[in-house]
């Protein structure tokens, strides 16, 4: 009978988590939906807008193609759920951070949401600087690289998922201040030992830019120079998060102990 309840005791707890990811998941679904639901009716113009870059500097009679049938239709829809799904990650943050929230300690706290907060508006950054700074540059030169008598016409659904791609390469590779500081207040290793790494590090950036852009020097500086811009960043800003002592770790479980 007591183990029973001790069953019932445990399962309730598990249980009710279960439910509240639920309730915050659901949440996240509906804040995606309502959005895309919104830009649903400017689907066509967001597209245009996205391929603004290249428009500019595709040749005189040279349009974007659809190869696909259905490419004309589901393309720009495409596009207005992935807008939805950035325009939602800051709901989306906030749903995680308020579910993980109650189970870490206060320090862990205070260190969490603002890195949850800087991580959002540097992925956003990274977002901005490829669309108008990276773009224009690397649009310019692939479509003035094209051998003569060849026809510049993109598909709409390659583009879409090139444009992607390196958004989503610039907005990870934007985050290095963030896991800079993860790395440091986690006793991965340190601020000093990070500094003593800056020359590998630096190769290494240039290595990342070489593999997650187009094959020109112009933007795969366009991308390193950033990011050890960004790394050097963290190494500032990881000094103040160094892990002294466990102490802040142990303390709450002490406090909570003496008082049974």
């Amino acid at each position: 009978m007591g183990r029973n309840s001790v069953d019932e005791a445990g399962e309730q707890p598990f249980i009710s988590h279960l439910i509240e990811l639920r309730d915050r998941l659901l949440r996240i679904i509906l804040c995606v939906l309502a959005i895309f639901l919104g830009l649903a009716a400017y689907a066509n113009e967001i597209y245009s807008f996205l391929a603004g870059p290249l428009l500019k500097h595709l040749p005189e009679n040279s349009t974007m193609i659809a190869i696909d049938v259905a490419s004309p239709f589901f393309t720009p829809f495409k596009l207005a759920l992935i807008v939805a799904i950035f325009a939602s990650v800051p709901v989306i943050l906030y749903q995680f951070w308020a579910f993980v929230a109650p189970g870490l300690y206060k320090r862990e706290q205070r260190l969490i949401l603002p890195l949850l907060v800087a991580s959002t508006l540097l992925f956003y950054l990274g977002v901005a600087f490829a669309y108008f700074v990276v773009f224009p540059l690397v649009f310019g030169f692939l479509t003035a690289a094209a051998p003569a008598g060849v026809a510049v016409m993109t598909d709409i659904a390659k583009y879409l998922d090139f444009v992607l791609a390196l958004f989503f390469a610039f907005g990870i590779c934007f985050e290095v201040p963030v896991f800079t500081i993860v790395l440091v207040w986690t006793g991965v290793t340190s601020p000093a030992d990070l500094a003593e790494k800056r020359p590998y590090v630096i190769v290494g950036v240039f290595v990342i830019a070489m593999f997650l852009t187009p094959p020109d020097a112009i933007s795969q500086t366009l991308l390193a120079v950033p990011m050890w811009m960004l790394f050097e960043l963290g190494l500032l800003f990881s000094r103040f998060f160094v892990r002294k002592t466990d102490a802040d770790d142990v303390q709450p479980r002490l406090d909570k102990n003496s008082s049974y």
